[in-house]
């Protein structure tokens, strides 16, 4: 089968939904994943289809009229002073317009809780036929995949996965062994970038280089394909941002360069 591919939101941030769909669908991607759940960083824009109907039209519309399918719907995170139900009018939407996966992280130090917040965001997700997959941010409170793996198996929920992004397994020093412990039934899809061989020890440094410099795969350090080769066939969520050359290319000439990149790294490198 050949490998699918969808472009996530942070790649392109400065895009709205309608017009995200529509550079996806001429670059050549199988699907999208949105960010309709703000994360309240300075300056971020907010889609907030639950609530804006014309663009959830829009939305709707572009994604009939090209084809490209809506993957996962982003950011579900667990925090102290948030309640899960709150994302319910977010994972309804995602749900009426295709989206089969809410992407979550941890943001808490405080592991009772977060299996609790997290299996509830769970119970959620079902009422919609949706999984929730849990990612390890480097700069976050869950920062590895044995971190990870403790809150799923906990929250013992049957449409958990886990959500690897390729630039923090390399940050979190994961061991490639250690994907032969997860329950191949948690791997849904997985988020694709390449970076630095160098992992900085400061939160500044960890979160510029994830929110503004990643690398298109194969121009760095990282190797995608010992990882991707570990873990199912499963489509790979293109998450790329790079303030520098978005500025230079624009957004659809750097989506593009993203899944071309993409595919010149996988053809030299193929599934084992």
């Amino acid at each position: 089968m050949a490998q699918q591919y969808s472009l996530a939101h942070l790649t392109v941030l400065g895009c709205p939904p309608p017009e995200m769909v529509y550079i996806a669908s001429r670059a050549g991607y199988d699907y999208v994943s949105l960010r309709l759940i703000p994360v309240g960083t300075a300056g971020e824009p907010r889609y907030e289809l639950a609530a804006d109907k014309e663009m959830k039209r829009q939305t709707k519309a572009a994604l009939d009229s090209t084809g490209v399918r809506f993957l996962d719907v982003e950011l579900a995170r667990i925090v102290k002073d948030l309640d899960p139900k709150a994302y319910e009018p977010a994972i309804e939407t995602a749900a009426e317009l295709g989206a089969k996966h809410v992407l979550s992280s941890v943001w808490v130090d405080d592991h009772p809780f977060v299996v609790d917040k997290f299996a509830e965001l769970c119970d959620i997700a079902k009422g919609c036929d949706m999984n929730v997959c849990l990612e390890f941010v480097t700069w976050a409170s869950v920062t590895n995949l044995q971190g990870a793996m403790a809150v799923l198996s906990e929250a013992g929920k049957d449409n958990c996965g886990l959500m690897v992004d390729t630039l923090h397994f390399h940050r979190s020093r994961v061991g490639l062994e250690e994907l032969d412990a997860v329950p191949r039934e948690w791997f849904r899809f997985a988020h694709l970038c390449d970076g630095p061989e160098d992992i900085p020890t400061d939160h500044e440094s960890l979160i510029f280089t994830g929110r503004d410099a990643r690398l298109y795969p194969g121009e760095g350090a990282i190797d995608l394909a010992a990882i991707l080769n570990r873990v199912p066939e499963m489509p790979y969520s293109i998450e790329l941002p790079h303030v520098a050359r978005v500025k230079e290319f624009g957004y659809a000439e750097h989506a593009a360069r993203c899944l071309e990149h993409a595919k010149q790294y996988f053809s030299a490198h193929p599934r084992a």
